[in-house]
């Protein structure tokens, strides 16, 4: 199970979709208009944002903007056997929201259905046989079918417009819920869409807290942590109190080099969370420290956080995290660099989320949270 496609819901989708092609490097492959609602598609390496916004009140995207601010709405999985993914996710207590549909393409078959996530998030599962549009038909009110975006995937996946930043996928996407439900969420993505427990963290500093639970899908490697708040000054109870409820707190894109695409975003406009210079100095003191002084200085310039387990650390994870793009202090974009060394004729990767980096993260959202006059 891979993530197919993320759908953003938001005031001004042309306005957004120039954000992601200007600010962070992706490009524009398709738009569409319907009755209701206007669609945009915007593509960086496998990864496909498509982004909505309201032309009436009676839209989906009108809805989901009445209860939150801008967002993501729907993380879109593709799965290899539909009807038994819907059959396995309802009978554990999915709500089915579109029931199977199937379209003959000129060059493929795709089925999709639509249950419920957690709270308000909705879950597209997709299956595609050979080329496929990347959206399916979806009826709005008034109309037997929206026609929407007819996007023929093989005219687009091995081509990358030059000078852009390189995107390779996305590697996780982090859902914050409320406080107490934690181990019913983690429960209910287990049991209804196959996900497995990783790591656990519980980040706890004089003034705030949270606790988490990494979820990872055991046939592809989709990673989904969940976090709760662990105090009510948490920052992920600041998201919680400014979203009107849970949702999606971050996307991690993954990249190949993660110092030249963080400079060539800076270059664009995109803010990142600033990182303490004290914080780099003390990264030369951890145990396995193997940077060269070339690449400490290179990471310390563009603020990369850097963590690595003991007994592996030339397979270093290296971390970046925007500020909020929204106006609303809730969703951002983190950038992730997992490298990879051999070792016994073995290629490592780093896995997992460094708790290193994951506490710096937090203090580094504190560190916002203060400026916002949001904790004291």
């Amino acid at each position: 199970m891979n993530i197919d496609h993320v759908h953003f819901y938001v005031e001004d989708a042309i306005a957004w979709r120039d954000w992601f092609v200007y600010t962070l490097g992706f490009y524009s492959i398709a738009g569409h208009s319907t009755l209701h609602t206007h669609t945009e598609v915007v593509r960086n390496g496998k990864i496909h944002f498509v982004i909505s916004s309201p032309l009436t009140d009676s839209s989906p995207a009108s809805d989901y903007l009445s209860l939150h601010p801008a967002g993501i709405a729907d993380v879109a999985f593709q799965v290899v056997n539909l009807e038994q993914a819907i059959a396995t996710a309802t009978a554990h207590g999915a709500q089915l929201l579109h029931p199977i549909q199937t379209e003959q393409q000129s060059q493929g078959l795709l089925k999709w259905a639509s249950i419920s996530g957690w709270g308000d998030l909705t879950h597209t599962l997709v299956e595609r046989s050979g080329f496929t549009s990347l959206l399916p038909h979806r009826a709005e009110p008034g109309q037997e079918v929206e026609q929407l975006i007819r996007l023929d995937l093989s005219q687009y996946l091995s081509t990358q417009p030059d000078g852009l930043p390189n995107f390779i996928d996305i590697d996780h996407v982090v859902l914050n819920v409320a406080a107490g439900s934690l181990a019913d969420a983690v429960l209910w993505y287990e049991k209804t869409l196959g996900f497995e427990r990783q790591q656990t963290f519980a980040i706890q500093t004089e003034r705030s807290g949270l606790s988490s639970q990494v979820l990872v899908h055991p046939e592809s490697g989709v990673k989904f942590p969940i976090n709760e708040p662990a105090s009510a000054t948490s920052q992920i109870q600041e998201f919680l109190d400014v979203h009107q409820g849970s949702g999606v707190q971050h996307i991690a894109l993954q990249t190949g080099d993660i110092v030249q695409t963080i400079a060539h975003l800076r270059q664009r406009g995109l803010n990142f969370l600033p990182v303490p210079l004290t914080y780099y100095s003390q990264l030369r003191q951890r145990p396995g420290f193997c940077l060269a002084e070339s690449e400490w200085q290179a990471i310390a310039q563009q603020q990369v956080l850097a963590d690595w387990s003991e007994g592996t650390p030339q397979a270093m994870l290296l971390q970046a995290f925007t500020q909020p793009i929204f106006e609303q202090p809730t969703f951002f974009f983190e950038i992730i660099e997992r490298q990879t060394y051999c070792y016994a004729e073995r290629l490592i990767q780093a896995e997992g989320f460094g708790e290193g980096n994951f506490r710096a993260l937090f203090e580094a959202i504190e560190r916002e949270q203060i400026k916002r006059g949001n904790l004291t």
